[in-house]
């Protein structure tokens, strides 16, 4: 099962946990109420027949897989770069972890970091217009389905990007609180 926490704000190395002091862990509801992610748990090996259907319901219609190690990914570490530093997507950003593990962070309303640890069988849908960024964890091995509306949408629009639609959108769905 996915686990989320508030992050402290070291500056090591960046695959590390970064648990603040006591740790303070989120409940699934508590991470959909303070940033909008949705989360969905699936079985790694039989997940065919309930993706199909997650698919379907939320229009789906592209995907593609991603691996991310130093032997598969073109230029690791100027992508790893480009993964962790803060951005927003016009679009949602849907993954599914099919081997490995990483981190997603998410900015909460009031600025404050989230760390998502994603591993086999977690589905995340990260809001379109919410801050967030990517990393590998100390494992440096990942790979996950990318789910699009649509034709993909890949371009990072990195902070400041206050100005743009789904950003105020977003903040206008936070301030009311989220609902499903």
């Amino acid at each position: 099962m996915v686990q989320a926490w508030f992050m402290d704000s070291s500056k090591q190395d960046q695959r590390l946990e970064h648990h603040r002091t006591p740790p303070k862990y989120l409940t699934l509801d508590e991470l959909f109420k303070k940033s909008g992610v949705e989360y969905f748990k699936l079985d790694p090996e039989n997940y065919a027949e309930e993706l199909d259907m997650l698919k379907k319901k939320r229009g789906y219609t592209y995907e593609d897989n991603i691996t991310c190690s130093k032997e598969c990914l073109e230029n690791y570490e100027e992508k790893l770069k480009t993964f962790f530093a803060e951005h927003l997507h016009t679009e949602e950003e849907i993954r599914f972890v099919l081997q490995g593990s990483g981190y997603f962070d998410v900015r909460d309303i009031n600025e404050e970091w989230i760390r998502i640890a994603v591993s086999p069988g977690d589905l995340i849908i990260i809001p379109a217009g919410i801050y967030h960024r990517f990393t590998l964890d100390t494992r440096n091995f990942i790979q996950a389905k990318r789910f699009f509306i649509g034709q993909p949408v890949w371009t990072p629009y990195n902070r400041p990007a206050d100005s743009l639609e789904c950003r105020q959108k977003y903040l206008q769905r936070a301030i009311k609180g989220f609902e499903e």
